[in-house]
């Protein structure tokens, strides 16, 4: 099911972005840097089955790699450092991050060919779209 993601992705539109950042506790420069990035996202699986997720902008490239439902240490793009699990549920992927008491969750789906991530903190929604880079 996770053959739907795989591919070379380009964020073609973000809404509400600034008011996740400021929910998440990013600072004034990151949100900043964050609303002017237009990342294009590569997601792939190995040989091992391990997926990988690299998040590429002019400002800085990360990638985290993952196997579904085993926490990891991640680092954001604004900094903060999180323990992260991936699941699928019913064809969304699933991203939870916690750090000091919080919880956002990204929520990944294919809408129409396209790419949405619903970005969750509180009651703070963002909404990116991306479309295959082909």
């Amino acid at each position: 099911m996770v053959e739907q993601f795989v591919g070379k992705w380009k964020m073609t539109s973000s809404d509400n972005f600034d008011e996740y950042m400021k929910a998440v506790g990013a600072g004034f420069a990151s949100r900043q840097m964050a609303n002017l990035a237009k990342p294009s996202l590569a997601i792939a699986v190995d040989e091992q089955g391990f997926i990988s997720m690299k998040a590429v902008t002019t400002f800085k490239t990360l990638e985290i790699k993952f196997q579904f439902d085993e926490e990891f240490d991640e680092t954001t793009a604004d900094d903060r450092t999180v323990r992260t699990t991936m699941s699928l549920v019913d064809g969304k992927l699933i991203q939870k991050q916690t750090w000091e008491g919080k919880t956002t969750i990204i929520e990944r789906e294919i809408q129409d060919s396209k790419m949405i991530a619903k970005c969750i903190m509180d009651d703070v929604v963002a909404i990116r779209t991306y479309e295959k880079d082909v």
